[in-house]
């Protein structure tokens, strides 16, 4: 019977979930459930291979320390790939530190990987990088590989290190073909194209391009003055002003930014900034006030002069002004580009990444269903919402991660 269990142990290593519910499906001791719940979960039946592995770390003794980590592991990448963030991380943790304690580096370091993936799916990429980091030096077989490597591609993904991001992509794409699992080669094909996809649009002197990702690492450097729309922030260099908290500021800095060198009429500015049909004497003034003010945050960067028409930018120590701005203009986009993975998200996890509130996201999710741009599946706390693929979202982009440190 140990030849069964070896056998389809090892057809589940080369991703044959079928090949192995074919030797173990009848049995019902811990190893058996154990291998039947990784093979439910490769076939994507969440739901009831969560509940087989819960019954095998059960029916394990309390000598198989090694066998219950190992359902732990198991448990906790099926909460990760069903969006399962609010999971507490000392389970994982202490499953880890049991698995690297009795040898287990390998199985260590894939349960150090999983709550590497988890960390960068809520934006947290310095700890992501430091798990990482903390995770044993030992061989890996191809498929842990792949995880390792598509981790530092996120990661580099998220700093905008478009080269080392490719660097890692190209050793995924490897490893995924040494352990020829063709699901896992399909992963890695799909985390490449946003390295050949349109992360994000430069406006300039009244037109616009699409830009790639290293296109957009390149600008980080660039002395043009950029008002960037991903992170509420007007830079140059190394100088940068955070409008994150003020809304209407930034509208107005993004309306002289996108108009220059040329001015721009007051009623544009004000029914761009203050969403206002008809302009009045208090729009008038309120505009006054407003401009002062951005005045008074861009000083190091820039002047903005009353003209004739309305206002004009000019700035400081530089001859170019550019908008970085979204791929596609959407109320919604931080959603919507979470939710392109493809995998379904519940409002808790979305919130989470999101760093927003629940019921923020919840109205959102709920304006993007009515115009048929989500859909939900499951009742209460089982509600999942999911979306198609858009393109021109590369989530890494617009999760929450500081594009430059001031």
């Amino acid at each position: 019977m140990e030849s069964l269990i070896t056998a389809a142990a090892r057809a589940l290593e080369a991703g044959d979930p079928l090949g192995a519910l074919n030797r173990v499906a009848l049995r019902n001791d811990a190893p058996s459930l154990a291998l039947r719940g990784i093979a439910m979960a490769q076939l994507g039946d969440l739901a009831k291979a969560k509940a087989l592995l819960r019954s095998a770390a059960r029916a394990f003794g309390p000598r198989e320390a090694v066998a219950r980590a190992r359902c732990v592991v198991a448990e906790a990448e099926i909460a990760l790939v069903s969006r399962d963030l609010n999971r507490p991380a000392k389970t994982l943790a202490a499953a880890r530190a049991t698995l690297a304690s009795h040898g287990d580096l390998a199985n260590a370091a894939h349960a150090g990987h999983i709550e590497a993936r988890r960390l960068l799916l809520l934006g947290r990429v310095d700890e992501a990088e430091r798990t990482l980091a903390e995770i044993a030096a030992c061989p890996l077989p191809p498929a842990s590989l792949v995880v390792r490597e598509l981790v530092v591609a996120g990661i580099a993904i998220r700093r905008l290190k478009s080269k080392e991001a490719r660097t890692a992509l190209d050793l995924a794409a490897r490893a995924a073909r040494q352990a020829d699992i063709p699901a896992l080669v399909a992963e890695v094909d799909s985390a490449s194209l946003i390295l050949n996809t349109p992360a994000a649009r430069l406006i300039a002197r009244g037109s616009e391009h699409p830009l790639l990702l290293g296109e957009v690492e390149r600008l980080a450097t660039s002395t043009a003055l950029v008002v960037d729309t991903f992170h509420h922030v007007v830079r140059r260099q190394g100088v940068a002003v955070p409008l994150g908290t003020r809304p209407v500021l930034f509208a107005l800095a993004r309306l002289l930014a996108q108009a220059w060198p040329e001015d721009v009429a007051r009623e544009a500015l004000i029914s761009g900034a203050f969403q206002a049909r008809h302009a009045d004497e208090s729009h008038r003034a309120r505009l006054r006030v407003e401009i002062g003010r951005l005045r008074t945050q861009l000083k190091p960067l820039a002047e903005i002069s009353a003209t004739k028409q309305g206002f004009e930018l000019a700035p400081r120590k530089t001859r170019d002004v550019i908008v970085l701005a979204r791929p596609v203009e959407e109320k919604h986009a931080a959603v919507l580009a979470i939710l392109a993975d493809g995998e379904p998200w519940s409002s808790s996890a979305l919130a989470l990444a999101l760093q927003m509130s629940a019921r923020t996201v919840q109205r959102a999710l709920e304006e993007l269903a009515r115009s048929s741009k989500v859909q939900s599946f499951g009742h209460g706390r089982a509600r999942r919402w999911m979306t198609p693929p858009v393109p021109g979202f590369p989530t890494g982009l617009l999760l929450p991660s500081p594009l430059l440190k001031a």
